[in-house]
């Protein structure tokens, strides 16, 4: 016990075990009612005292009865009577928002997920513009002029373009991949790859290649895959034409005639 509550601690009130006990028993069935565990100092003169729950389904939980007691008086006051868990209840997990409950891939059509007006992976385009490493001002004045009119409110910020990154290149998109582990070349030398504007630009494309899995995808340049533009199959690898069909023309079938 700390200093703090010797001083606060009313002997009256942490010796009221009984008439704590009592109290909760006029509020509960005496068979829910285990021993006593303590009690804990909440204030000058109040106290809580704790006794064990007995009742199913609620282990580790503990009923909690909180006296009082005026000044100069002998007699201490119920102030509430509660059930509360302990270190060892079981309790429902912590709530987690729906907005932060939610993966990749859980939206259908006719979800929406709001953006808070304070994420910090956008800015106003007007504070920003389109692309920080842009360094003609003429062209700044434009692109802003364009977003106040008819372009985007927002734009995505240095903090929200780096997460961004981070995730496609940690992803399978990027060069840990399996595939692109196993790929004889890597994307920044496909024929296939789109190359975007901006700073993304600089470590991303998009596959155009209609037949690899991440065709229509933000793919890292170190990242590949089997359908390159530029793989070739060996002599080796090459598959051999199927063999000529053989006629039988010395035997002869027999026909079963009805």
């Amino acid at each position: 016990m700390s200093t703090l509550e010797r001083k606060l601690t009313d002997a009256a009130t942490a010796d009221a075990v009984d008439d704590a006990r009592a109290a909760l028993l006029d509020e509960v069935d005496a068979a829910d009612v285990g021993e006593h565990l303590g009690h804990q100092v909440d204030g000058l003169r109040v106290v809580t005292h704790l006794f064990a729950c007995q009742r199913k389904g609620y282990v580790g939980w503990q009923w909690a009865v909180t006296l009082t007691r005026a000044s100069r008086q002998r007699k201490v006051t119920v102030v509430e009577v509660v059930l509360l868990p302990g270190p060892d209840a079981i309790v429902a997990p912590a709530w987690v928002p729906y907005r932060d409950r939610l993966q990749p891939g859980d939206m259908s059509p006719g979800d929406l997920l709001p953006v808070d007006d304070e994420d910090p992976r956008l800015v106003p385009t007007y504070s920003f513009g389109d692309d920080p490493l842009d360094t003609d001002d003429k062209a700044q004045v434009r692109e802003v002029a364009k977003d106040l009119g008819l372009g985007r409110v927002r734009v995505l910020s240095p903090e929200g373009r780096d997460a961004a990154a981070e995730r496609w290149y940690d992803g399978e998109a990027g060069p840990d991949a399996p595939i692109a582990k196993s790929a004889p070349h890597h994307c920044h030398s496909c024929g296939f790859l789109v190359r975007l504007n901006g700073p993304l630009s600089e470590m991303f494309g998009v596959c155009a290649n209609g037949d690899a899995n991440d065709d229509g995808r933000v793919v890292a340049y170190q990242h590949g895959c089997g359908g390159h533009s530029e793989v070739r199959l060996s002599k080796r690898q090459q598959p051999l034409p199927p063999a000529p069909p053989v006629l039988d023309t010395v035997s002869s079938d027999e026909l079963e005639t009805l």
